[in-house]
């Protein structure tokens, strides 16, 4: 294994899923494996309401988890400062356990793009990734964990491999990595890449908290595979594959059953959290 892990996560290195409102009275009586969860932050961004009084709830039972998805921390433009500071006065209340965000961005010249967009890995992005990142945690006056994208194209000027990059924005930053797998497995079908050679190069001792997920797959206009990080189906087999892989190096750490579209129900979604608990419990033995 790789030693112990350093990343700003205060999460138990067990399962936790996707937070969801229709899940709350299953979770509270029978969590069964679920030791944690994991919510959107701008899903609660609002100061009353019965997503507040639900989530207030979850708080008292569960280590929670926030996951950014609005930031677009790779903007070329200044951070939304309203944005910004609406998550900060989620975190002061919330007192989560971790908060993260993606490498990509989503906004540009006061336009908002729902989607989480790709950025060159060169020195210009990586000072700008920096300053943004460094605002952000002056502001939430904690570390954060900045998560690995879902690809569906890359650019031909990057001069840096996107593992060297995410890591060099680590040590100049000090914030921690989250490694979603599900992201690694699409990006490497989508751009024929070895996910194994980018795991085994990935900087374990940095990363707080991995993600797994299930995706959609499609076939690309030439008749090709193409992956969509769509988190809409179980956990893929070659993910979980992956996921053992990293295990063999890493030991345990907190795993997240990450389903936003075509909910299942709780069983089904605490099926998947048994999975990887069972996984994790096997790091022990």
């Amino acid at each position: 294994m790789d030693g112990m892990h350093k990343a700003p996560s205060g999460l138990p290195r067990k399962a936790g899923v996707s937070y969801k409102p229709r899940y709350l009275e299953d979770m509270l009586v029978s969590p069964g494996p679920v030791s944690w969860v994991e919510i959107h932050a701008e899903n609660y961004m609002v100061d009353g309401g019965p997503g507040i009084a639900g989530l207030r709830r979850v708080v008292e039972r569960f280590p929670v988890s926030c996951h950014g998805v609005g930031l677009s921390i790779g903007s070329e433009g200044p951070l939304d400062a309203e944005h910004l500071d609406r998550l900060a006065h989620l975190a002061s209340w919330l007192q989560p356990a971790s908060v993260s965000e993606h490498l990509a961005w989503s906004g540009h010249g006061g336009a908002y793009f729902a989607d989480l967009l790709p950025l060159p890995y060169d020195e210009a992005t990586l000072r700008r990734v920096c300053d943004h990142m460094d605002e952000v945690q002056e502001r939430l006056g904690r570390s954060i964990l900045l998560e690995n994208p879902a690809n569906y194209l890359g650019f031909s000027y990057s001069s840096m491999a996107e593992v060297e990059f995410l890591a060099a924005i680590a040590v100049h930053t000090g914030c921690g990595l989250l490694l979603d797998i599900n992201n690694v497995h699409v990006s490497a079908v989508n751009g024929a890449c070895d996910a194994e050679a980018y795991l085994d190069a990935f900087p374990l001792a940095l990363v707080g908290e991995i993600h797994l997920a299930g995706h959609e797959a499609e076939t690309d206009e030439h008749g090709g595979p193409l992956l969509i990080d769509a988190h809409n189906n179980p956990v893929a087999d070659p993910v979980w594959a992956l996921f053992a892989r990293l295990l063999a190096r890493s030991g345990p750490l907190p795993v997240l059953i990450e389903w936003d579209n075509d909910l299942p129900e709780w069983p089904v979604l605490a099926a998947e959290a048994a999975r990887a608990d069972t996984m994790l419990v096997g790091c022990y033995a």
